[in-house]
């Protein structure tokens, strides 16, 4: 019986250590691999450089990585020694480095490299406990004795400390194998702090038992997944969705091959070492989508409208598919025998065309994916309704998981047999109910906010009981903050954000109200509101602050007719443009992620009862509904 990953990892090198485990790619290009056994080697000698450091059960260690086969040792290497990391991705900026660090009083840093290195040498003053830096690849590092000295503090290198330790003998080395063993279910296992902009993300805790209540699970729902299967790993290690999927490989014996997301990279790589399965945002989705149209514009005419024809086949066909065998988001009880009786004939006529698409044109594109190809699992954000529809249409199996870092993270997947398009079936040991503004239970087809409960839901936030009792009630009942309906079949959809957090189809996290409050320090703009759930990127919906705007129209000899049609002019798109480009921006503090794209000028200033509520508050999910046609526009 296992409690903790680093017993689950130890026990699959045991019984599994021949079979390959990481396959990483040298300075070359050349992917090398490495075994179970070769992997469980340099984390129980790094965990005893370690714990001969100090590193222990309480401990906090942070790793500021991207993925790579260094981050995955020095992960169990940590937690080996009872201790729990705190990481982060190379592109964090250092502000964000400084409150994390600091917050949680870390003594020793992993450092991917030579520029992380310097990254956090240069927040080394709001850093009074740092006192080890271990940088986890071999590039050189100019002058480092002499950034000891200056920095006071000791630099080291991952690999020589396996180097020193691999040696050690293994009567030292069983130290180590004693402290997995004494590993409990409730021992903190890493602190993940969510992104945000306004300056205090929140550290969330999970223990070992939160991390193992997703692995074992994974066999209970059905998915063509086993030992001896390769993962793809192309999104960030530090993000909870990337991070579980590794403890999913390991516990099914598979294998973890390192890329990048990036196209020619992330398509190479798939070509190379044809993986089974792939993680990923629904950006990156979506992006494999429009880069098969972009091919096909280029296409000659023929094979365009061949490839058009046989697409709207395909999505008749599955649609027609699933309501023949009752795959449908079903709100209240449909009559089988008409779906069957309807369904039957066009899918009896729709099959044999649809397998000829296959053959001259949907299988060129799966080859794409390489030959081994099973399923890609996206999470990070909804997938949208079109991606999904195209992917379920020429036969490529993407399925949708949904969870947040507070939950481990995942709490729901689409099921693999009885896919229903747009839904997600509750997942692991996890209860969840909807609720209603009145604190109502919600049944089939009414929209409540979705409230989880059991072994995924998080510790806390880490030093912040006050933030924590926000979100988990006295009952242990966690506020997602998600909007949500259940269907009569048990399955569930997300269909909003009762919060004002905004998750891009990238995966990234962002805080609304500080972009806002910068936007409305202009003296034009009267108040906006940042729109993006689910899309690539933000856009915005601004009201113009008229009588400042007729000013400067005037002052600049504009002319114009009737107050009304001031957001028409050009010249006032031109100002709220300059506006809104020179406060959101990266010298302002603000991510690539977090400018606004595009924008729309309302005609009119938002209204008591209508966008805004009784204490003039906005009404976020009410103005995505009346202004859905605008919003629209602006991602097309």
């Amino acid at each position: 019986m296992f409690y903790t990953m680093p017993q689950l990892f130890f026990s699959r090198a045991e019984s599994d250590g021949k079979r390959i485990l990481q396959m990483e790619k040298d300075r070359k290009g050349k992917f090398i691999s490495y075994t179970y056994s070769e992997v469980a080697a340099k984390v129980r000698a790094l965990a005893m450089a370690l714990s001969d450091m100090g590193v222990g059960k309480g401990t906090l260690v942070g790793q500021i990585s991207d993925n790579r086969a260094a981050w995955m040792v020095a992960d169990l290497a940590i937690q080996s020694c009872g201790a729990a990391n705190v990481p982060r991705g190379r592109d964090s900026m250092a502000s964000e480095l400084a409150f994390i660090l600091s917050a949680t009083q870390v003594e020793i840093v992993f450092a991917e490299n030579a520029q992380m290195l310097d990254k956090i040498l240069s927040i080394r003053t709001e850093l009074p406990c740092l006192k080890t830096l271990i940088v986890m690849d071999d590039s050189p590092i100019i002058d480092l004795a002499q950034k000891e000295n200056e920095y006071k503090v000791r630099i080291l290198f991952q690999n020589n400390l396996i180097d020193e330790y691999m040696n050690a003998g293994e009567k030292q080395l069983v130290k180590i194998d004693d402290l997995v063993r004494e590993g409990k279910p409730e021992d903190l296992a890493t602190i993940i702090f969510t992104s945000g902009t306004t300056g205090e993300p929140k550290g969330v805790m999970l223990s070992q038992s939160n991390l193992y209540s997703i692995p074992p699970v994974i066999d209970s729902i059905g998915y063509p997944v086993g030992p001896g299967q390769i993962w793809l790993s192309v999104l960030p290690v530090w993000h909870s969705f990337e991070r579980i999927l590794q403890y999913v490989i390991i516990y099914l014996r598979s294998t973890i091959a390192y890329s990048k997301p990036i196209g020619k990279i992330l398509l190479n790589d798939i070509q190379r070492v044809n993986p089974h399965i792939m993680g990923s945002v629904p950006r990156i989705w979506e992006t494999v989508k429009n880069g098969v149209y972009s091919q096909m514009k280029n296409a000659k005419p023929v094979v365009r409208r061949l490839f058009s024809f046989f697409v709207a086949v395909g999505s008749s066909r599955k649609k027609f598919y699933n309501r023949f065998h009752g795959y449908t988001k079903d709100y209240k009880k449909r009559n089988r025998v008409l779906d069957v009786l309807i369904s039957a004939i066009p899918l009896a006529v729709l099959t044999p065309v649809y397998k000829l698409g296959d053959k001259l044109v949907f299988s060129k594109i799966k080859e794409k994916l390489g030959k081994n190809f099973v399923a890609g699992i996206s999470g990070g954000g909804s997938m949208p309704q079109a991606v999904d529809e195209f992917f379920s249409a020429i036969g490529i199996n993407v399925v949708d998981g949904y969870g947040l870092t507070e939950t481990s993270p995942v709490i729901g997947l689409r099921r693999w047999k009885e896919r229903v398009p747009g839904t997600l079936y509750p997942f692991g040991d996890i209860q969840l109910k909807i609720v209603d503004e009145n604190g109502r239970q919600c049944a089939a087809g009414e929209k409540g906010v979705l409230y989880a409960k059991g072994a995924q839901v998080m510790q806390g936030y880490y030093k912040r009981p006050d933030l924590t009792s926000k979100v988990i009630d006295s009952d242990g009942w966690l506020n997602t903050g998600d909007l949500a309906i259940w269907t009569i079949h048990g399955e569930f959809s997300i269909v909003g954000r009762a919060k004002d957090t905004i998750v891009l189809s990238g995966g990234e996290n962002v805080e609304p109200v500080p972009i806002e409050e910068t936007i409305n320090d202009s003296p034009y703009i009267a108040s906006s509101v940042v729109v993006g759930q689910d899309r690539k990127y933000l856009c915005a919906l601004i009201v113009i602050d008229s009588a400042n705007v007729e000013r400067y129209l005037k002052d600049n000899h504009v002319y114009y007719t009737n107050r009304d049609d001031l957001h028409t002019i050009p010249e006032v798109y031109n100002l709220i443009d300059n506006e809104i480009k020179e406060r959101i921006s990266t010298k302002n503090g603000f991510r690539t992620f977090e400018q606004v794209m595009r924008f729309t000028i309302l005609p009119k200033a938002f209204e008591v009862n209508r966008e805004l509520s009784a204490k003039q508050e906005i009404k976020r999910f009410v103005i995505s509904d009346i202004y859905k046609a605008e919003i629209d526009a602006m991602y097309r």
